[in-house]
């Protein structure tokens, strides 16, 4: 099989995670996750910490008209003697980067940080979203966390919530919305193993 990528949004509680690892094991490549955060930190210079505070969160442009604040994602980053050097969006330019990077010499999973905006130009990346309702995502969550149902409940929606802002903030585009994706799959309803099954099979067809 020829290069190519496969991006993977998810709900928090899909299994999004567990899938994309295990087409990384199937498919012999690659998998790439919080490992970004330090990628970008190395080719940046800028604390790790500070990108991990950032990820996959969107904590600095509140209210109704936020997003006009903010410049969807362009490609460059900034140069160090720059003020806005550290700033959220050139720390997600920097992650940027590295996915773009990625996507030009190998055969990957990337796992969310809006991996299927950055490139989507690109006819080898195949985009996935990963969904579930909400009580198989209240049945997963509850496996990592010991929290009562209402606890529960709003973890989930809160990182949902980050992980929306986050991607409306950097691309303009909502981060549920199915067009922005090749394929959408409820994990619910198929299972983890036949949520890989169906990525292979889809990328078999478009690639």
């Amino acid at each position: 099989m020829d290069k190519f990528v496969i991006t993977i949004a998810r709900q928090y509680g899909s299994g999004g995670r567990t899938i994309g690892q295990m087409l990384a094991n199937r498919l012999g490549v690659e998998y790439y996750d919080k490992d970004l955060i330090k990628k970008a930190s190395e080719e940046s210079g800028i604390n790790e910490a500070l990108f991990a505070k950032a990820d996959e969160k969107n904590k600095g442009f509140k209210g109704l008209f936020s997003f006009l604040k903010k410049k969807n994602y362009g490609g460059d980053v900034l140069s160090p003697d720059s003020s806005s050097y550290t700033s959220e969006e050139n720390l997600f330019n920097f992650q940027a980067k590295i996915i773009r990077d990625l996507a030009e010499k190998e055969s990957c999973i990337i796992i969310g940080r809006a991996a299927d905006y950055i490139l989507r130009d690109r006819d080898d990346v195949l985009s996935v979203f990963i969904h579930a309702p909400q009580d198989f995502l209240m049945e997963q969550a509850a496996k990592k966390h010991s929290m009562s149902e209402r606890e529960l409940e709003k973890y989930i929606a809160k990182v949902d919530k980050s992980r929306a802002e986050y991607y409306k903030a950097h691309t303009g585009r909502e981060w549920t919305d199915a067009r922005n994706y090749h394929l959408c799959l409820d994990s619910s309803r198929l299972g983890f193993d036949r949520c890989v099954e169906e990525i292979i099979a889809y990328m078999k067809i478009r690639m």
